[in-house]
């Protein structure tokens, strides 16, 4: 298949170790991630076994509990129904949902037979999710019921031929799964269900005759495609692969060697993104941890989730934690059981990280909130704070066996310490390349002189002599709102869509809980006036082809946009 053509399928290795300041830092062995040739299931299923986890609770859902042991029987059935369904090797699935163990379940089972898995975010617009599926060319769909009235308005232009409803009320315990049938009455699918469509219930039923997988997928083999905007703006698939994933695990593991199977996670980042699903859920299993499966976060609900699981970890992005500050009923929560706290997806300023700590310890907590900086490019996490190694202000150090320098923005000339240049990656974590699209994955990796090849994130920042990063500005413009990525470009398009449109320039303006939102300056063709009812046009437009979350909340009409010397749009004076 063609994505398998990617000019960066295979491994990366390091071909030559590059300078490391911050190995000091670090146990000797911790710098060196050697991978298995193994996939994700495979490597999950040593560990457990290894460490007898199967007695413990994996998952705590809704009232529900599931045993890593119950965990892996449903696992395995499940890939038996997917390979009676046709399902191979290679093939792409597709997979709309929120954090429910269906979908959990369902990623592992496909990995288990060399499945590619392809998440999409629940919100996206009804065109968004046809574009993604046409573009995976993707034969089987997993969508949540509530995402059925979208998918049914797409769904014959694409090739998809089989469609498996789930449900967030499935896993519940039957006291919530009532009142969950009754409340989300409106959004469930009430029609029949067919050749095309499969419930969970009767997937699960399917009694046919199958070919054994033989042969599972390996360490070099893609895994798993997430969307990300690359370079551009224009939504791209990040093709991450199991070694890439397991790599990363083993990195966390060394990065917090005290996680362990007494340990439970609030999984409320959603699987659908590359933190969430790494560090919340893959990250956890492997340690035995107990992952808090919640299907949708509600802000002024935060207050009874600590005090019903008393999580020891709470990783979130800097909206869960504005969250956190400012839930007016946090005043008797004890945090005393928090062992880390772990803020990623975005950068906090020292202000804010000074009253999250001070909230954490009001509250009892003896902890304070490390700082990450990453992107699903490279499976997350690039950089961290530790234990004994923190400095105020930067973004941490190279997390193990990840190789960091600045250079000078796209080229391979390295800037001097404490100079701001492009951060760039090296190691096992970086992704395969960006699907079907060697033109815009040759501007990102690059291969240096060195040997090595190179990640461009697109960020600007600096590094001291002991390795610590700064994090200044992203070289892309783009937003990033409650964690998730805005790519102002995107919406542009859409908005030019309007036959009223002359041109418009969006930009991400501050707000006090999302951290940042987007804003559309138009400026309108001549002989074309703003009013209430074109706004309500433009906005229509929107909702039809963006995720919910990229949708401006601002709209303004000039005349012109300002301009820079070059003449290119002066973005920063349509901030002000």
């Amino acid at each position: 298949m063609n994505f398998l053509d990617l000019r960066f399928l295979s491994f990366i290795g390091i071909k030559k170790i590059p300078p490391a300041p911050w190995k000091k830092y670090y146990k000797k062995h911790d710098m060196i991630i050697n991978t298995k040739n193994e996939n994700i299931y495979e490597f999950l299923k040593n560990k457990v076994e290894k460490n007898n986890y199967f007695n413990k609770v994996a998952i705590n859902y809704c009232g529900t509990k599931i045993t890593y042991q119950k965990l892996f029987d449903d696992i395995d059935k499940c890939s038996e129904k997917f390979l009676m369904l046709g399902v191979k090797k290679f093939d792409i699935v597709t997979i709309i949902s929120a954090n429910i163990p269906e979908a959990v379940i369902s990623f592992y089972a496909l990995n288990k037979l060399g499945v590619v898995v392809n998440f999409l975010h629940p919100m996206l617009s009804v065109n968004e999710i046809k574009n993604a599926l046409n573009k995976y060319k993707s034969k089987y769909l997993m969508a949540m019921d509530i995402n059925l009235d979208k998918v049914n308005q797409i769904i014959d232009d694409t090739s998809v031929e089989k469609i498996i409803i789930i449900s967030p009320g499935l896993s519940m315990s039957k006291g919530k799964r009532f009142w969950y049938r009754i409340v989300s009455y409106k959004n469930r699918y009430h029609g029949y269900l067919n050749e095309k469509y499969l419930s969970w219930k009767y997937f699960l039923k399917l009694n046919q005759k199958y070919l054994k997988v033989t042969t599972l997928s390996r360490r070099d083999d893609p895994a798993l495609i997430l969307e990300s905007g690359g370079t551009t703006g224009t939504p791209k698939g990040i093709v991450l692969s199991n070694g890439n994933i397991n790599a990363s695990t083993i990195s966390t593991l060394r990065a917090y060697p005290d996680l362990n199977q007494n340990d439970s996670i609030l999984g409320i980042m959603p699987i659908f993104h590359g933190f969430g699903l790494e560090v919340s859920i893959n990250d956890a299993f492997t340690v035995g941890a107990e992952v808090i499966l919640i299907p949708s976060f509600k802000k002024r609900k935060f207050h009874e989730l600590l005090k019903k699981y008393k999580p020891s970890v709470l990783v979130g992005v800097p909206t869960l934690f504005e969250a956190l500050t400012t839930n007016s009923n946090m005043e008797n929560v004890n945090l005393s059981n928090l062992k880390y706290v772990i803020s990623g997806g975005d950068t906090l300023s020292k202000e804010k990280i000074i009253k999250i700590n001070k909230f954490l310890y009001d509250h009892g907590s003896r902890t304070n909130m490390i700082q990450g900086y990453g992107l699903t490019e490279a499976v997350a996490a690039v950089s961290v704070d530790l234990k004994g190694a923190s400095r105020p202000g930067t973004i941490g150090i190279p997390w193990p066996g990840i190789y960091v320098k600045i250079f000078e923005p796209n080229s391979e000339k390295e800037v001097p310490y404490n100079m701001d240049g492009e951060i760039c990656v090296c190691g096992p974590t970086v992704m395969l390349g960006y699907f079907n699209n060697e033109s815009e994955t040759n501007q990102v990796l690059k291969l240096h002189r060195d040997g090595n090849i190179w990640l461009h994130t697109g960020d600007i920042g600096s590094m001291d002599t002991d390795g610590f990063i700064t994090y200044k500005q992203r070289i892309k413009r783009m937003i990033v709102s409650s964690g998730y990525n805005v790519y102002p470009s995107q919406i542009e398009e859409v908005i030019m869509k309007h036959e009223a449109v002359m041109t418009v320039s969006v930009v991400g303006i501050p707000h006090p809980y999302k951290v940042e939102v987007p804003k559309a300056f138009i400026v309108l063709k001549k002989g074309k006036h703003a009013n209430n009812d074109l706004i309500e046009e433009i906005k229509t437009i929107c909702k039809k082809n963006l995720a919910a979350y990229a949708i401006p909340k601002e709209f303004e009409f000039m005349n012109s946009l300002p301009q820079t010397i070059v003449g290119k749009v002066d973005f920063n004076k349509l901030q002000r």
